[in-house]
């Protein structure tokens, strides 16, 4: 076994299952994951607001108003209303570096990325040790693609702020989008340190230990990640097979059982199940556990899934149907003793979910923040 696990890169090896007195030979293939890329929200929650509170956000009253006004509305999701104030605020006074932060995220939100990396940068310059700032630029900078100027970014909040977990975390997220990895497992392990409750950086340090090779490491994070999010039914996939690799078949078997029982649509969990109680000689239930999985993957519409199952299930019907006697034969003749080759049980990749099971991670992709307000 080669110590790294490439994106799409197949890793083999051959059982020997044992049913009805004959060995068959199965050739079994790993196709290794890939992580869910999702990033952690701006933020505006300062840990200098007390001090910021002490002293006036601007010598102007009238623009210290519209600005606590700004602030007041944005927490109540007015944003259009918010960004007015803020923009009347900067208008009597430019150099509210708070403010400048505030229309950021709601640029942000829009989708206005340039606009956004403007009023970040402003507020930088107005506030040159701004964290949050720092972490708000890069994420504005990851999700227009400029990697480099977004890992940039994100240590310079973290050197501002070294306890911002999510700073940490997108940091990850980004160097593991470079094939950094190894820089993306430490990232993950600080974000971890600083958030022992983030189930994200645990499913994504496992699959990050994983593409090294580092399987036991993998093991104990995915089973961290269902621990805090007995939902992830991605995980329970990945992990499922991982345990296929080490030699545990017994183990996956009652994972992927628990995989059906979060989701009993979960199509995927169903096929990886059928393959392992195949591999282990089980072929009544490696047939049952197949057919849910044909179903489930019809009514999804997956064509090539269904194929290539329904071939699966007609070469285990081969074994469970009784063989007729032919009139000159005496005994009931010996299957030969040929290779059936069946795939291995499969890591899942965001393509193969359904919407069903793309809901429990979906919905922190969308900005919902709130902010503290200054007084």
């Amino acid at each position: 076994m080669s110590k790294k696990l490439q994106s799409n890169q197949c890793l083999s090896s051959l059982i020997k299952p044992s049913f009805n007195k004959n060995s068959v030979k199965i050739l079994v293939i790993l196709f290794a994951s890939s992580a869910f890329l999702v990033l952690a929200l701006p933020t505006i929650n300062l840990p200098s607001s007390k001090l910021l509170a002490q002293n006036a956000v601007s010598q102007d009253l009238d623009a210290a108003i519209l600005y606590q006004l700004g602030v007041t509305r944005y927490n109540r999701r007015d944003l259009q209303s918010a960004e007015c104030a803020f923009r009347q605020a900067l208008q009597r006074d430019s150099n509210i570096g708070l403010a400048r932060n505030y229309l950021g995220n709601i640029l942000m939100e829009q989708n206005r990325l340039d606009l956004a990396l403007q009023e970040y940068r402003e507020a930088i310059r107005l506030i040159p040790n701004f964290g949050e700032a720092y972490y708000n630029l890069g994420l504005a900078l990851q999700k227009q693609g400029q990697k480099e100027a977004a890992i940039a970014a994100y240590r310079q909040a973290l050197a501002a702020n070294p306890k911002m977990a999510n700073a940490q975390y997108n940091l990850g997220l980004v160097l593991y989008e470079e094939e950094r990895y190894q820089e993306a497992i430490t990232a993950y392990q600080e974000a971890i340190n600083l958030d022992g409750n983030n189930a994200n950086a645990y499913f994504n340090l496992a699959i990050a230990l994983q593409q090294e090779g580092q399987l036991e490491p993998a093991i104990t994070a995915y089973r961290q990640t269902l621990k805090l999010n007995p939902e992830n039914t991605v995980a329970y996939n990945n992990l499922g097979s991982l345990m296929v690799i080490q030699g545990q078949p017994s183990e996956a078997v009652a994972i992927y059982q628990k995989a059906i029982g979060q989701n009993p649509r979960n199509a995927l969990a169903y096929y990886n199940l059928g393959i392992t109680l195949y591999n282990e000689g089980n072929l009544k239930e490696a047939n049952a556990a197949l057919k849910r999985a044909l179903e489930e993957y019809g009514e999804q519409g997956n064509t090539e899934k269904t194929t290539r199952i329904d071939e699966m299930i007609q070469k285990i019907s081969e074994y469970l149907t009784p063989k007729k006697l032919q009139p000159t034969q005496t005994t009931t003749p010996t299957p030969n003793n040929s290779n059936v080759v069946l795939p291995t049980p499969e890591m899942q990749t965001p393509e193969m979910q359904t919407p069903e099971q793309q809901k429990p991670e979906k919905s922190t992709d969308v900005p919902k923040t709130k902010a503290r307000e200054i007084y």
